[in-house]
């Protein structure tokens, strides 16, 4: 699997987490821990989906 691939579908799940933790963050629950993981892979896919586009 195209390395690519791989971060096209980590942005996308890390955009579903980060989308969850925000709305879990505004209401009661453990918001900020889905919130933070959610970001960490978002910007973990986009820079893989990046290094994948430029070679």
């Amino acid at each position: 699997m195209p390395e690519r691939r791989i971060g096209a579908i980590l942005a996308a799940a890390g955009a579903l987490l980060t989308l969850a933790g925000a709305v879990m963050y505004l209401l009661p629950g453990p918001g900020f821990h889905v919130l933070v993981i959610g970001l960490a892979a978002l910007v973990t896919g986009l820079v893989m989906a990046a290094a994948g586009h430029r070679r």
